[in-house]
């Protein structure tokens, strides 16, 4: 709007010739001023025309030299704003403009609601705050800045969300086998932003407790599989978004019981292995000298299947029960304990082994000092 200034001035001119034939008048200095302000006189003359300006009582309309409005809308604010319903909204635009720019809010083309946002402007930025966000806070905000007729606008678009309500219902489609085959549909409220995924948790009847079988799942069907047989199950699920899984879960009206019927085990077939092995010594007797009253023992062992039968003899008499021998068969090591050997106990002793499969036999010399010296020519 052109303002109008009154009084006395004394300005310097300069006329310049245009190629329109008009004449075209500057100020370029002056004694006039006001706020520090500079002002710009524009006048036209034709060729021939005296000019006689005198200021004195004289009103001379002038335009300040404006700076076009401009909001500095921050890089965050360019994409869509996302925040929890409870958070305090503290949101500062800069803006730049000369004079100071005319601040006006709107949303979604309507005034603001004085209640739930409170705008603070200054010369160079203005604050939308609100304490605490709902979900009906949501929506476009535009903030609009105007010089005279110039102006500059900027959307702010503002999401408030919450976690998701739980799924609308769920149920058992199929029972087979260890499977079982669940269907549910979406929830009724998403909490202001898309579902991210599914939960689903299966608990026994018998225990109560609940266990996670699929995380962040996206389709609306599943299959639980490696169910125990004879339990009885149920099962819910769980809504995701951004914000997290819902506080409700969706739960089964029917149980899942996993049979036992049907299912019978066969066990394979194996080849029996014959392990029948007729006797064999696997060390034998050794020859043994020893002292008249003192016990000695013979030992050896052997192994056969069915366990063979252990015989002991001496010059090829059997032994039988006589007390003077002390005969034992452990784990296939037999022995045989002579008591206090008198001067008739040596001779050769003989372990016989028998059973279906065949028999063997070992052997080997116990003597005495005085065999010993007839048996090398001794005296």
């Amino acid at each position: 709007m052109p303002q109008t200034l009154q009084g006395e001035c004394s300005l310097r001119l300069i006329l310049s010739v245009r190629s329109d034939k008009n004449l075209h008048l500057q100020q370029t200095s002056s004694n006039l001023q006001m706020n520090s302000a500079s002002f710009q006189f524009v006048y036209s003359f034709y060729p021939g025309d005296e000019i006689d300006f005198n200021c004195s009582d004289y009103s001379v309309p002038f335009f300040p030299v404006v700076d076009r409005p401009k909001v500095r809308l921050p890089r965050f604010l360019r994409q869509r704003y996302v925040a929890h319903v409870g958070d305090k909204i503290n949101l500062t635009i800069p803006f730049t403009g000369k004079p100071k720019p005319v601040v006006t809010w709107t949303k979604s083309g309507a005034a603001l609601d004085a209640k739930r946002v409170n705008i603070r402007s200054t010369d160079r930025d203005s604050i939308l705050f609100i304490r605490a966000a709902e979900r009906d806070d949501s929506g476009v905000y535009e903030m609009c800045v105007k010089v005279d007729d110039f102006e500059d606008k900027a959307p702010i678009t503002l999401q408030i969300v919450e976690l998701p309500g739980p799924p609308a219902s769920v149920k058992i489609a199929d029972t087979w086998g260890f499977n079982v085959a669940l269907e549910w549909t979406a929830p009724k409220d998403n909490g202001n932003t898309e579902i991210t995924g599914y939960t689903v948790q299966k608990a026994d009847k018998k225990t109560g407790d609940w266990f996670t079988v699929l995380e962040h799942y996206h389709r609306l069907n599943a299959t639980v599989s490696d169910l125990i047989m004879g339990n009885t199950y149920k099962f819910r699920v769980f809504s995701e978004n951004k914000c997290g899984i819902s506080e409700d879960a969706a739960i089964t009206k029917e149980e899942a019981k996993i049979l036992k019927t049907g299912i019978e085990y066969k066990p394979p077939d194996y080849k029996e292995h014959d392990f029948s092995e007729a006797p064999k010594f696997t060390t034998n007797l050794s020859d043994r000298a020893t002292t008249v009253g003192y016990s000695t023992k013979l030992l050896c062992s052997v192994r056969g299947f069915p366990k063979p039968k252990i015989e002991w003899m001496k010059n090829q008499m059997i032994i039988g029960d006589d007390p003077k021998f002390r005969q034992i068969c452990v784990q296939g090591i037999c022995s045989l304990e002579i008591r206090k050997p008198g001067n008739f106990d040596g001779g050769v002793y003989t372990c016989r082994a028998k059973n279906d499969h065949g028999e063997v036999t070992v052997s080997c010399d116990a003597y005495l000092p005085h065999d010993f010296l007839s048996i090398h020519g001794g005296h």
